[in-house]
């Protein structure tokens, strides 16, 4: 009874997973994923959609103003980053023509489709009052650091547009000293504005106002600038707003009003209506390179991606249509979102793979309706509104650069440089994680299964016992453990991102599993067994017979940890024999252990062994070496025979 304890419990086992665990969350850090949670490294492999936010995760974050658009027409912006380098050159193209192209710059310094004669800024006074109004609401700063970089300080949004005010041959530092502002109203998902009450230059005071197009819109009455205003054509806004988002570029509008000279306060209810629209700003954040591979590695993975920003509807299918996600004419914004019931949201959320204008609350309400429909969902954000979200997620996916300590805590995995390549890779050690446990399973419970089924042999023809429950706990401890441990650093297989997500309903022991078990415990078994037999038949003694089973055991564990290091792939080539060092060292390892096992006086005294002759270990390898054989050969059978196989 206690030889088949011994023997049918894996001890190994926890401390084996624990381990792979471990390697895996390694190298995902060193893959720029830290995990915050070591349960989340085995969900990864099963993630079917991965939600992400575009801005500085799908894109780089490097905000650029390229066009401008007044009451008196188009503007492109010359230059790229943060340098304020560049002009101004009105732009001559039609509007269709714009709204037709859909190309991206790589390169923002290069957007400079349509530019006609160049303009000065300073006198033109609709760009001076709206490079005033980008300055003045606004949180953000741009030093130049050292040689000839710029370095910004603040939101990206808010940078691209202090270097406009530059660019515009404003000092926007003097310009806030002297127009220190009085009082604001902080920009929030809801609102989707930013307000701030400045000394006006002509004396007196004045609002001004920062935003989303659309919202900017209905609170304006009228167009120019102050002192020079004209009815809003709002038609002609909204046309040039679409074309430039239908370009990919990030569309704010910005407007102002006159204040009396003591107000000292800006409310809602005051900017509710009767703004002056100053004009747009059209801004580029390329898309990153890394990110267009990665999306396409997932969706070969069989991974669905959805991007879910703040930007108009029209800008996010321009962009998404560059990253590969989505149609390029299918989108939802967060009006939509409110329009529709759980239900309803469950059927649109499994279509549509571009979301818009979308708040916090409207992620929890995505997240659900995806894994309502039994999908594996990670979910990225950086805002302290994000943590329902990534909480609610099956991986919360947090940014490690510019996203709150409260996104960080809420979430399972954070990455250190918010890029989504990083969540690809982190996929990707997920699976291979996953893969390493299976294989390290499969490993184990063969081998404790052989163990087993030699005592409950030997108990029922009547037989002496094989091995001694302390000779057991020596291969299950030592032997066993450590060639284990070898399969914990299995490298990535090739096509490990070519398969479909696993379904995560789904049990390791399989019947896949099962028949695996049961077949490579038999050959040990009978192996081992029929060596014991054999040696007593030579009239052995039992010290000598058990030193042989022992080793025949363990030898065969030896040839079968090759089998086990690709569950379907052959290994009878210099990848599947060579390609992961730890195996040969492992087995190297083993190899010295079962001499000492066999030969030092003190372990013979301990065990119950005895010294073997060289033909007996002869015999030990080519007996131990058919389960390599037939398990090279039933892995033949299954891939012929696809639908058996894992």
């Amino acid at each position: 009874a206690v030889s088949v304890a011994v023997a049918a419990i894996p001890e190994g086992l926890p401390a084996i997973m624990t381990i792979t665990l471990a390697i895996g969350v390694q190298r995902m850090a060193g893959r720029h994923a830290i995990i915050r949670r070591l349960p989340a490294v085995d969900t990864l492999g099963s993630v079917t959609v991965i939600c992400s936010d575009k801005t500085g995760t799908l894109t780089r974050n490097e905000m650029t103003v390229t066009r401008l658009i007044l009451a008196d027409g188009d503007f492109v912006v010359e230059g790229g980053g943060y340098a304020p380098r560049g002009g101004f050159r009105r732009f001559i193209g039609e509007l269709e023509r714009e709204a037709a192209a859909s190309e991206v710059p790589d390169d923002p310094s290069q957007d400079r489709q349509g530019a006609g004669e160049a303009v000065d800024p300073a006198a033109h006074g609709g760009i001076t009052a709206l490079a005033e109004a980008a300055a003045l609401c606004n949180d953000a700063s741009v030093r130049q650091g050292e040689g000839d970089r710029w370095e910004m300080m603040g939101d990206p949004t808010e940078g691209a547009l202090i270097t406009l005010a530059m660019k515009a041959r404003l000092d926007p530092d003097e310009l806030r000293r002297r127009r220190a502002r009085l009082d604001e109203i902080p920009f929030e998902s809801e609102n989707r504005y930013m307000a701030t009450l400045n000394p006006a230059a002509g004396g007196g005071r004045a609002v001004f106002v920062k935003g989303a197009p659309e919202r900017i819109l209905e609170m304006c009455s009228h167009q120019g600038s102050l002192g020079a205003e004209a009815p809003l054509d709002r038609a002609y806004w909204e046309g040039h707003a679409e074309a430039a988002a239908a370009q990919g570029r990030r569309v704010l509008a910005l407007a102002a009003r006159h204040a009396e000279a003591d107000e000292a306060e800006v409310n809602p209810e005051d900017i509710a209506g009767g703004l002056t629209l100053l004009g747009m700003v059209g801004i580029i954040d390329p898309p990153r390179h890394e990110a267009v591979a990665a999306i396409a590695e997932c969706q070969r993975a069989g991974i669905r991606v959805k991007m879910i920003t703040g930007d108009h509807a029209v800008t996010a299918r321009a962009i998404g249509r560059r990253l590969g996600i989505g149609d390029g004419t299918t989108s939802m914004t967060g009006r939509d979102v409110d329009r529709v019931d759980d239900v309803a949201l469950e059927q649109i959320a499994r279509d549509v793979d571009v979301f818009a204008r979308v708040s916090p609350e409207h992620k929890l309400r995505l997240v659900r309706a995806i894994q309502a429909r039994g999908e594996v969902v990670a979910m990225t954000g950086d805002g302290v509104n994000d943590a329902p979200a990534l909480k609610r997620a099956d991986v919360g996916v947090a940014m490690g650069i510019k996203g709150t300590e409260v996104s960080k805590e809420a979430s399972d995995m954070v990455l250190t440089d918010d890029n989504f390549a990083s969540i690809a890779h982190a996929v990707e050690e997920g699976r291979t994680v996953y893969d390493n446990l299976r294989k390290a399973i499969l490993f184990l419970l063969p081998t404790n299964g052989s163990e087993a089924l030699v005592i409950i042999l030997a108990i029922l023809l009547g037989r002496t016992l094989p091995i001694t429950p302390v000779q057991i706990l020596w291969v299950n401890m030592i032997t066993a453990v450590t060639l284990a441990l070898a399969l914990a650093f299995e490298p990535t297989e090739a096509d490990v991102m070519e398969r479909p997500p696993r379904d995560p309903r789904r049990g390791l022991l399989d019947g896949f599993f099962a028949w695996r078990i049961f077949f490579v415990s038999v050959i040990i078994c009978a192996g081992t067994f029929g060596l014991f037999i054999l040696m007593r038949a030579w009239d052995a003694p039992i010290e000598l017979a058990r030193t042989v089973a022992v080793n025949t055991l363990v030898v065969f564990q030896a040839w079968y940890l090759l089998n086990t290091r690709f569950l379907r792939q052959p290994v009878l080539s210099p990848r599947g024999l060579t390609g992961n060092p730890y195996i040969l060292a492992a087995i190297a390892l083993v190899i010295l252990f079962q001499l000492t096992f066999t030969y030092l006086p003190l372990m013979q005294r301990l065990f119950g062994s005895a010294g073997i002759p060289a033909m007996h270990w002869l015999m030990i390898v080519a007996v131990a070496s058919t389960v390599f054989f037939l398990v090279e050969l039933e892995k033949l059978y299954l891939r012929r025979h696809q639908e058996l196989a894992p």
